[in-house]
């Protein structure tokens, strides 16, 4: 019984001060810049809104955000890198809706596990899409250009700004809810999809509506709706499809914040406070503003779901494209 009882004693001495570790750990936290590997190639808009995020971080934690691009391998080299960085809070993952919740279903296999190899720490900005067509297109709206590619089966041709994407994959989802047949045209980035759109190459693109707001300003293309739950500020006219009787299309192209696995829960939970923090104030959300992004604070255990929800949504579509990604 003494045995027993020292052995408990012994346990419980053990988690008490692991515990108080964690806890210090947490309260010393952060006392040097944090990384953010991201898998995109340096000067993207990300990379604005990291910045525009981090002077607020910086402001609460005294330390700063260092973003270290590591394009390539369809997110591939970045996921890796984060994945077997030290588990400590000073490297996270940008991650979003390819790397994240679509490649596992383009890809026959992945070297990282999305539920294994991190921990969420914040879900951190989303971003719609709008559905555009070339102002020849003879449809003011999106039903007359539903029925107008119904009656032309065949004819009708949508971009994407790559193959395996959420702008190639909602217009898989567009086809499947409205009975239609576009084909898909996918290009090698916005812009290339952007400037074949313009040129009447394809009749229609799902992009981000920056890349083609001055276009729609000046007439040169007719945006038709949007995709995410509300209407953007930037656009207050377009509808969205949830509001034309497409929830399917009520989406984000998104992007969140991840620690590799190990990393203690204290540390993640700072994080998470920190990085909420920055994104809940006034000047953040009107920088994003300017940039079509809409910032996404939450509990990691909130990102937890979501990303599960996200995955979900791109597995059907990805079925129902019958996509397979080249390796």
């Amino acid at each position: 019984m003494t045995k027993l009882f020292k052995t408990s004693q012994q346990c419980f001495a053990t988690l008490f001060f692991g515990f108080l570790f964690c806890a210090a750990q947490a309260q010393g936290f952060a006392d040097k810049p944090v990384r953010v590997i991201t898998p995109f190639g340096a000067g993207n808009t990300l990379d604005a809104a990291l910045r525009v995020m981090g002077e607020k971080f910086k402001e609460s934690t005294g330390q700063s955000l260092i973003i270290e691009n590591k394009a390539g391998g369809s997110g591939f080299i970045a996921a890796q890198a984060a994945a077997s960085a030290a588990p400590d809070g000073y490297t996270l993952l940008l991650g979003g809706t390819g790397l994240m919740t679509i490649n596992p279903h383009i890809f026959s296999k992945v070297p990282y596990d999305v539920e294994k190899s991190y921990k969420p720490v914040s879900n951190f900005l989303g971003s719609a899409l709008v559905f555009a067509v070339h102002a020849s297109v003879p449809a003011e709206n999106l039903s007359e250009f539903i029925a107008l590619t119904k009656a032309n089966p065949g004819k009708g041709t949508f971009a994407s700004y790559t193959a395996g994407n959420a702008s190639h994959f909602s217009g898989v989802i567009l086809n499947k809810r409205a009975g239609i047949d576009l084909l898909h045209i996918p290009f090698n980035g916005t812009p290339a999809a952007t400037t074949n759109l313009l040129s009447g190459q394809v009749q229609s693109a799902f992009l981000p509506l920056l890349s083609i707001k001055q276009h729609m300003d000046s007439g040169k293309v007719k945006v038709l709706a949007i995709t995410g739950d509300v209407r953007s500020p930037l656009a207050p006219t377009v509808p969205t499809f949830k509001e034309l009787g497409y929830p399917d299309l009520n989406l984000y192209v998104w992007a969140a914040l991840f620690a590799p696995a190990g990393t203690p829960d204290t540390v993640v939970q700072k994080l998470s406070l920190e990085i909420n923090k920055a994104l809940k104030t006034t000047e953040v959300i009107e920088k994003f503003k300017a940039m079509d992004f809409t910032p996404l604070p939450s509990s990691p255990e909130e990102l937890s779901t979501f990303v599960r929800n996200d995955s979900r949504r791109w597995a059907e579509a990805v079925k129902l494209s019958g996509f397979k990604a080249s390796e």
